[in-house]
Formats: structure tokens, C-alpha cells, sequence
């Protein structure tokens, strides 16, 4: 595995040492980014997926994120090198809401299949969401055991908010289960939700 370490770094030097990185590479290999800040954790995300690599991202404490990318192919890489750029915040105005941790009615297995992909979905889009919230039988999926962990991870990794209903972790016994996100009250939830440009709800 290889570590480049940028924190304190800004835009466009972690994608620039990333590059360079890769270009150094003799074969295939894994790659390591460290950044202090999401907007370079999106950066990096962007830089991946153009060369498609597999990426995933981590906030590991306040102001350290880890980009990870599996390089299949460095040489290939190497001579099709993108211009650098610096692309703005990709999070939006959007927040979703999840009531449950199943995607629709009639197949419980279904629904959860739907719903792991609907959040892989959402890590893939264009422009994030700000906020996520999770309520109910929601909160199930920010817990240990949720098949959903990695791609909220990398959410979180790049700036989206994921916040827990404190009640129902409570009531589900899950508060010490949290892996993800923060814990929040029915008062930040009304909040977010009634600041939010658009809701959507899986």
C-alpha cells in the first residue's frame, strides 16, 4: 500500500501528488490519500472514478479524511493524465429523509437490496445532498450490520451531513451501535427538514 500525505495541503496539490503517485507505481496497488478537508476528498473521488478505480472515502477524525483507491492499471494511467482542476463543493440543498431501512412495500430482503443501492446511488450522484436523516427503523442503517456503512462513510468522508434520531436508536437499542454520523433530536430534524430546497424520500 502506498500513503500520500496531504493534509494541510489545498487543491490542486493532493490530486497533483496523487497523480504522481500513481505514475510512479511499477503495478497494480493500492493508494492511500490522506486530506484535512471534504472538498479534496471529492477531488480525489472525482480523479478515481475518471480513471476507474475503485475509491472509497473515510472521515477518520475532525479535519482527517482518507481516500482510498485500488489502481489496476498505473502505466495506462499514467499516459492518459487528466488536467487538474479544482472543482467547487459538490453538496447541494437536498436533504433525505429515511423513515425506514427497507426501500418500498411487499419484500422486506427486496426492500433492503433496493435500499443499499439507492444509497450507493446517492454516493454517486453529481451533486450530494447536504443533510441525511434517519429515523425510525431508518437508524438501522447507520448501525453496525448495515450493509449501507461503507457508501455513508464516504458521504460523510465528503461533507454530507448523517444525522440519527437519538429516540430511535434508543428505542431499538442501538445507541452504542452507531457507526456512522451523528446523533440528532426531532427539533434539528423539523430544522433540516424545513431549511431543505428539496426533500426526497426512498
Amino acid at each position: 500500500m502506498i500513503t500520500v500525505e496531504c493534509r494541510g495541503e489545498q487543491c490542486p496539490i493532493p490530486v497533483v501528488k496523487t497523480i504522481k503517485a500513481i505514475g510512479e507505481m511499477k503495478e497494480a496497488d493500492t493508494i492511500q490519500t490522506h486530506v484535512d478537508n471534504e472538498t479534496a476528498v471529492q477531488n480525489l473521488t472525482k480523479l478515481a472514478e475518471s480513471k476507474g478505480f475503485a475509491v472509497k472515502s473515510e472521515k477518520i477524525e475532525d479535519k482527517h479524511f482518507v481516500v482510498t483507491m485500488e489502481v489496476t492499471a498505473p502505466g495506462a494511467a499514467a499516459a492518459e493524465e487528466p488536467a487538474v482542476s479544482c472543482i467547487p463543493d459538490r453538496r447541494g440543498s437536498t436533504v433525505y429523509a429515511f423513515g425506514t431501512n427497507v426501500m418500498g412495500s411487499g419484500n422486506d430482503e427486496l426492500g433492503a437490496t433496493l435500499m443499499k443501492g439507492f444509497i450507493y446511488a446517492v454516493s454517486q450522484l453529481e451533486e450530494l445532498p447536504k443533510t441525511m436523516l434517519f429515523y425510525n427503523g431508518g437508524v438501522k442503517l447507520t448501525t453496525e450490520g448495515s450493509a449501507s456503512l461503507e457508501d455513508l462513510k464516504s458521504l460523510q468522508a465528503q461533507g454530507v451531513e448523517i444525522l440519527s434520531c437519538g429516540t430511535c436508536l434508543n428505542f431499538y437499542g442501538l445507541s452504542e451501535k452507531l457507526a456512522v454520523g451523528e446523533v440528532t433530536n426531532m427539533y434539528a430534524i423539523v430544522e433540516k427538514l424545513n431549511g431543505a430546497s428539496h426533500i426526497v424520500k426512498p
